[in-house]
């Protein structure tokens, strides 16, 4: 037998929810590119990131657990067209890292947090490669006994996040310059 509803008919309804209130909390982080070559800028792009797992057990583990905070952090790019993942470690990051620029990682040097923020924006990170290459996107390292030299992975380093270009490889000519500003947030989710 199949009841209908006469327009006369009342009806009413209940939806009941569970009372748990979930909250979510986003760590992440804004790259924003430029591609200089002879003094002025041909390209400019932005991408966001893979926060890995080693990075956010790092962030916890200082702030909950009284971990050693590290003390200096560097940007580094990689020329091998690898997929960002969280399980990427400093130990093994999967990637080849560029090692083809002048000097040492950069020093990424932050200017403090405001509003859930905390940039480099006043001080970018800079590559001057001495050969051409295809760089395919960065990262963000830190600790270790050589932090500062590119392409090391030993000595208990973090990978903190990996930036990997999403429209594509970029090629850079001998005396080009990469400048990048990394942008690290968290918010509610």
């Amino acid at each position: 037998m199949i009841n209908k509803i006469k327009a006369k008919d009342r009806v009413s309804a209940v939806l009941e929810r569970s009372g748990s209130a979930v909250e979510k909390v986003l760590m992440s982080s804004r790259w924003e590119w430029e591609h200089w070559r002879k003094g002025k800028l041909i390209d400019s792009w932005l991408e966001k990131n893979i926060c890995t797992d080693e990075g956010l057990t790092h962030v916890l583990d200082v702030a909950f657990s009284a971990a050693t905070q590290i003390a200096s952090w560097y940007v580094a790019v990689y020329n091998t067209n690898t997929t960002a993942a969280a399980g990427m470690t400093y130990a093994t990051p999967v990637f080849t890292e560029a090692t083809n620029y002048a000097g040492s990682r950069p020093a990424w040097q932050e200017a403090g947090v405001a509003a859930k923020s905390i940039t480099n924006a006043a001080n970018k990170a800079s590559f001057t490669f001495s050969s051409a290459a295809t760089i395919y996107g960065g990262v963000t390292v830190g600790g270790g006994s050589a932090a500062t030299t590119p392409g090391d992975a030993a000595g208990g380093g973090v990978l903190y996040n990996v930036s990997a270009f999403t429209g594509g490889a970029k090629s850079v000519a001998s005396d080009d310059v990469l400048k990048v500003t990394v942008a690290l947030t968290i918010a509610d989710a």
